[in-house]
């Protein structure tokens, strides 16, 4: 799959006299968090992001997977036929060892279809109430489909921690501030971009990609 996501690289790298175009990635997400994210551990490949906010008439798939790395491919394949673009997608959430996996991939929608990050942090807080054992992790999946929809590489990154019983900070996204960072023993609500960088589930799984961008292409 490297080998096919070198070839890609190569063809969109179009020679404009002595210039070279930069790639175009559209990052599957509307998320503005996420967007800063990817654009900040990827920055050094020089390539050029995009976003679904680009682009306001894509419909959104039914995200069907059962897993997350199921939902990222399912994303990638669909953005990346519809864009007719190199398309990235993940899937990512939270995961907590006392609700058997939940919230799971249903993070994002865990209090309805559309919840906010205050009321899905306010359910997972309402069903954690008595549990004792509080250890979680947030697990981000990967995916980047070629412009006809093939799945050319993927990764996967895992971030580990304890549930807080009450928001702290107001940093991040999500669940960030809820979250207790082990790595970085503190929560990541009041985690500083270069510091959640260094050791988010989202961020390793790009680093991860990063690498394999650097050996193949």
């Amino acid at each position: 799959m490297c080998l096919k996501w070198s070839k890609i690289v190569a063809v969109k790298r179009m020679k404009v006299g002595e210039n070279m175009q930069p790639v175009e990635v559209v990052i599957a997400t509307h998320n503005q968090g996420k967007v800063k994210e990817f654009k900040t551990l990827m920055e050094s490949l020089g390539l050029t992001f995009t976003c679904l906010s680009d682009y306001p008439h894509i419909e959104e798939p039914e995200e069907t997977g059962r897993t997350f790395a199921a939902n990222a491919r399912l994303k990638a394949t669909y953005y990346a036929r519809a864009l007719g673009k190199v398309c990235l997608a993940d899937d990512s959430g939270l995961e907590i060892l006392s609700l058997k996996g939940a919230p799971g991939v249903r993070s994002a929608r865990y209090a309805g279809e559309d919840a906010t990050a205050e009321e899905n942090n306010e359910l997972l807080l309402k069903n954690m109430k008595m549990q004792v054992r509080r250890n979680c992790r947030f697990f981000c999946a990967l995916a980047v489909a070629s412009p006809d929809g093939r799945i050319l590489v993927e990764s996967s990154g895992i971030c580990e921690g304890l549930l807080l019983h009450e928001p702290r900070g107001t940093n991040g996204f999500g669940y960030d501030p809820l979250f207790w960072s082990t790595e970085l023993h503190k929560p990541l609500g009041e985690a500083t971009m270069e510091e959640k960088n260094s050791i988010s589930h989202r961020a390793k799984a790009i680093r991860k990609l990063v690498n394999l961008w650097r050996r193949k292409k």
